[in-house]
């Protein structure tokens, strides 16, 4: 990122909205449509989102309704930017390329990087270059195998990819990988629900969640939302939390930032979301402090114990404890152990708050826990989700209907990417899996994720880096430390749709290949191919794109991984049938990955499979011990000190994980700009701020200090010794190694920071 913005931002600031959606959404969503596709496109795209005969939104991972229930504008306003975003009619092609060098292009901020349009052709930086320039498809590919082949050791490769490959690419990506020989398959998910996979796989068997939508929309008494945002970051979950409130269900959100999301939500579909008043979501809204939530679930454990002791078998389910459950003694003589007066300094919230909230929870037969990375980018974030699986166990809610844990995947097919085998430790069942298929051995020694890559690459332990999609150095911590970790490789490769600041924090010499967008028709030479996601509760669907290419150039995900198999193996395990037919890979995935029998048959099926999950289907735990978990885990807190508070990093309403479609935030009264730091008002006066003032945001570290400058004050309802600002204009603050435990996902939700006046 540029230290400063390429031009100075003067964002205007308005009250924020607690209200989401409505009239002002649907305007905003074919305002964006319109500019960037234009009439004849937005229809073509928009109405065939999401649509059993479409394709799948390239943004978040919410589930679909069943198809007999599915609207005909089944999409959000982030989707439809999302969309329009990739079906853009501008172009990068090559004269852009020749106009602006790189040091040029450097300069420029993420949001007029990714405007000017999708990449049309192949481009090459040679060593010592100043301008990419056009490359053949097939040079581009042989220069790539060449430098592969040229390793020592293979595991002086890196490959990423972001959640918005396909099951497909996911799948020959990482078998590209473990022919070559090594495990280094960093992904998104090491960033966001690492923590989730680890507490979960730990606790109850699965890493993934184990909730329906039908759970959700059919069943739930009770649902909490928490570290979560859904008003931005997931919209059409609105509609199912409206659904489960229409039937009676209470909703629970807990977060820092009063969010427009938890407040009345105006359905767009409905004449009561137009011109009425729409539907308050949120029954209660607790604003927990940065990193409180393990506070916060350790204080309702403790309450719900207390009160089963004073009414012995009519609080906890110790039925279901003594059936399904062990480390239950253990949990409890932790939860009698706490002190209150600690609990409440560390979650910001009064014990007759926590109690109020139980009380809701014993009213409940059946309750949902969803969190997102408010929750997962914590040091302590394992333990907490370890925690909220302690708090569903108490009452047996897990394993029946409108119950469990669900954490909501903010890509929509990074869970897939998992599934597929996109994972540096990889079980040996899987490996053993792939060798019977494939005939040859994997490797078993465990790859590198996200951090460990970026710690790789910044030790010279890495020539090459290849990319699937996203936006590596945008997305990742640190940010002046993975820049210049990049630059240390001899190649690196990106396949992506969009120009983005990962290709100007290139290698030695540099690739970008431009692919297909999931919005465009995949024709290969057996046909007109589609492809399978994965969503955030485990439903396999086909997706199916239906404009034409944006360049005649542009080749598949599935097309760019097999023909640099090919280029580098041979036909040793069928790259080029795989790479002709995608249900040939198909074929495999069946043979390798449990619950995908019959593969090709169910993707056909209206609205797809279902995968299967134990604990949901069966109350089946594969765990160590065969049973679902009580673990014991102590609240702590980062400690912050006097006149220091603690960052945690957002997005704003007007864009998708890394990629900015604008400069405004709607919900939180932001305009024209990105550099703010929201903090409460006492905060703001204690460091003799106002608002407005500009300010240079310092992070404090063991390993020292690092600044991002120039950010504008805003005051903001958060709780006190609390800020937040937007990524990925805020990861430079984040260090590199300032990691959670067990998982090593990046805590860019409770960095150290100090205000400083604007230098």
């Amino acid at each position: 990122m540029p230290d400063q913005p390429s031009k100075p931002e003067h964002p205007k600031v308005g009250h924020p909205k607690t209200s989401s959606v409505g009239l002002p959404g649907i305007a905003e969503s074919m305002r964006y449509a319109l500019v960037e596709m234009g009439p004849k496109r937005s229809l073509q795209t928009l109405l065939k989102m999401n649509q059993v005969d479409g394709f799948d939104c390239p943004s978040c991972a919410w589930a679909d309704p069943d198809p007999e229930h599915r609207k005909s504008a089944e999409f959000c306003e982030n989707g439809a930017k999302a969309v329009a975003w990739e079906a853009t009619r501008k172009r990068v092609d090559a004269g852009f390329f020749a106009e602006h060098s790189v040091a040029d292009l450097r300069d420029q901020d993420d949001h007029w990087l990714e405007h000017h349009g999708r990449l049309t052709e192949p481009m090459y930086l040679a060593p010592g270059a100043t301008h990419y320039a056009p490359i053949s498809w097939d040079d581009a590919i042989a220069l790539t195998a060449d430098r592969l082949k040229g390793l020592d050791d293979s595991n002086r490769a890196v490959f990423y990819t972001s959640g918005r490959a396909s099951n497909e690419a996911a799948f020959v990506y990482q078998l590209l990988a473990r022919r070559l020989g090594t495990n280094n398959l960093p992904d998104c998910s090491n960033m966001c629900h690492e923590s989730s996979g680890a507490a979960l796989s730990e606790t109850i068997g699965v890493g993934k969640g184990v909730v329906t939508l039908s759970d959700i929309t059919d069943h739930a008494e009770l649902i909490f939302i928490v570290g979560q945002n859904p008003g931005t970051n997931h919209p059409r979950m609105l509609t199912a939390l409206e659904e489960a409130k229409h039937r009676g269900a209470r909703i629970i959100a807990i977060n820092p930032l009063p969010e427009a999301g938890f407040g009345r939500f105006r359905n767009p579909q409905t004449p009561r979301g137009l011109t009425g008043p729409g539907t308050k979501l949120a029954d209660r809204f607790l604003p927990v402090r940065v990193n409180g939530d393990l506070a916060l679930f350790s204080g309702l454990n403790r309450t719900l114990l207390e009160w089963e002791d004073a009414r012995p078998g009519q609080v906890l389910d110790l039925d279901f404890i003594e059936r399904y459950c062990d480390g239950f003694e253990a949990a409890a003589e932790g939860w009698r152990a706490l002190d209150w007066a600690t609990l409440e300094t560390q979650c910001g919230l009064s014990r007759k708050q926590i109690e109020d909230c139980a009380s809701d929870v014993v009213a409940a037969d059946s309750i949902i826990v969803c969190w997102a990375m408010g929750l997962t980018q914590h040091r302590n974030a394992v333990a907490t989700i370890r925690e909220i699986v302690n708090f569903l166990l108490l009452r047996g809610n897990i394993g029946r209907p409108g119950a469990g844990p669900e954490p909501i995947r903010g890509h929509s097919n990074v869970q897939g990417d998992r599934t597929m085998g996109v994972w540096e430790k990889m079980p040996d069942a899987f490996l053993d899996s792939l060798r019977d298929e494939f005939r040859f051995d994997p490797p078993r020694e465990q790859g590198w994720d996200t951090v460990d890559s970026i710690r790789a690459m910044r030790d010279g332990k890495v020539d090459v880096f290849f990319a699937l999609g996203g936006n590596f150095v945008a997305a990742t911590p640190d940010t002046v430390v993975s820049e210049a970790a990049m630059s240390n490789c001899a190649l690196t490769v990106h396949v992506a749709t969009k120009l983005n600041r990962s290709h100007l924090c290139h290698g030695k010499e540099a690739l970008i290949l431009p692919c297909l967008g999931r919005t465009e028709r995949d024709v290969q030479v057996t046909g007109e191919q589609f492809v399978t996601v994965e969503d955030t509760m485990s439903m396999v669907h086909g997706s199916r794109g239906r404009l034409e290419p944006g360049s005649p150039q542009l080749r598949s995900e599935i097309a760019i991984v097999t023909g640099l198999g090919h280029a580098l193996f041979g036909e040793d395990i069928g790259w080029r049938a795989m790479g002709d037919d995608y249900a040939v890979i198909r074929k495999h995935i069946e043979h390798v990955v449990p619950g995908f029998h019959s593969f090709e048959e169910r993707a056909a099926q209206a609205g797809g499979f279902m995968l299967p999950r134990g604990p949901h289907d069966s109350r089946t735990f594969k765990t160590a011990t065969g049973k679902a978990r009580f673990t014991v885990n102590p609240p702590t807190v980062v400690e912050v000190p006097e006149g220091h508070l603690l960052l945690q990093t957002v997005r704003s309403h007007d864009q998708f994980n890394t990629t900015v479609y604008g400069l405004d935030d709607r919900y939180r009264g932001i305009k024209g700009g990105r550099r703010v730091i929201f903090v409460n008002a006492d905060d703001l006066h204690a460091y003799g701020l106002d608002d407005g003032d500009l300010v240079d945001v310092v992070s404090v570290f063991a390993d020292g200090e690092r600044r991002a400058k120039s950010f504008r004050t805003v005051r903001y309802p958060t709780p006190r010794g609390c800020a937040a600002a937007y990524f990925p204009e805020a990861n430079v603050l984040v260090p590199l190694d300032s990691t959670a435990e067990i998982s090593n996902t990046p805590v860019s939700k409770s960095t150290v920071i100090r205000l400083e006046p604007a230098t």
